[in-house]
């Protein structure tokens, strides 16, 4: 392991390591995704992701990191990102954003999905897919010798192009490996061509947040739990990748990415 410009720049040993901890992170957000239900607490959503990760090995990242209480982060609504899981009953239409963290041999891997409770709006679906696709093309946007900030613009171009949502700004996607978050930032917006260099052995989690309404944020009394300032709702997706000399390699994605990747026209760059 090397530094780059503060940047950590993994093996391919310690890429593979991170593998592992992504596929928990992946295996656990599919549980999950079909056990969350109207009617169950986030709670008890939280016990089902700690005994999934912990059963399969690895340790929560989220659980006591820089004090968080629980092993996942559960955000309903107009809930953006950090919520904590508690006795809040999960209702029809609600919209539930769940991030995942495990930790395989001291590497991470970092994720997070929304799911829709029953029938939601036309409104609500835009915004999940358009959320969803905007970190997918983000994804997409990266390659060898590009920079960090081609990706943020990519985010940030498929949002705009999809209508009128906010992307919040004060919260990024970031760096990762023998840490959950490290340097750079990967903000979900900006110009092409700025930022520290892609390099084979960076690892990057890249996460839009997006909203119905503006980019404005507040944190409620707790310390964690982001909201919209105005009330409407928001979606939030993350993936951690890297990339090698063959293409882009979704480390917490189960089938690596290749499926979506060749969807959107870049090569598969993994090592299963």
């Amino acid at each position: 392991m090397a530094l780059f410009e503060r940047v950590e720049i993994k093996t391919p040993e310690q890429i593979d390591a991170m593998r592992r901890a992504g596929l928990v992170v992946g295996r656990t957000l599919e549980l999950l995704r079909t056990s969350v239900r109207a009617g169950m607490t986030t709670a008890e959503l939280d016990a089902i992701a700690e005994d999934s990760i912990r059963s399969s090995g690895a340790v929560p990242s989220f659980l006591g990191y820089q004090g968080f209480p629980a092993s996942i982060c559960t955000s309903v609504n107009d809930e953006v990102v950090h919520g904590i899981p508690g006795d809040r009953v999960l209702a029809d239409g609600d919209i539930v954003s769940i991030d995942c963290g495990a930790i395989v041999d001291g590497w991470h891997g970092d994720a997070a999905i929304t799911v829709a409770l029953g029938d939601v709006t036309d409104e609500l679906t835009a915004l999940m897919a358009v959320t969803e696709e905007a970190m997918w093309r983000g994804i997409a946007a990266a390659g060898l010798g590009g920079r960090v900030s081609d990706i943020s613009h990519a985010v940030e171009r498929h949002v705009r192009g999809a209508g009128r949502f906010g992307i919040v700004e004060d919260y990024t996607g970031h760096g990762i490996g023998s840490e959950m978050h490290q340097a750079p930032d990967v903000p979900n917006y900006g110009r092409r061509g700025k930022g520290p260099k892609l390099v084979e052995g960076l690892a990057l989690a890249v996460e839009p947040m997006i909203t119905l309404g503006t980019k404005e944020t507040d944190v409620l009394d707790d310390d964690w739990t982001v909201v919209t300032t105005d009330g409407r709702w928001a979606a939030h997706f993350e993936h951690t990748f890297t990339l090698t000399p063959q293409g882009a390699w979704v480390l917490t994605a189960l089938d690596g990415g290749r499926a979506k990747l060749g969807e959107l026209g870049v090569p598969y760059g993994g090592r299963d």
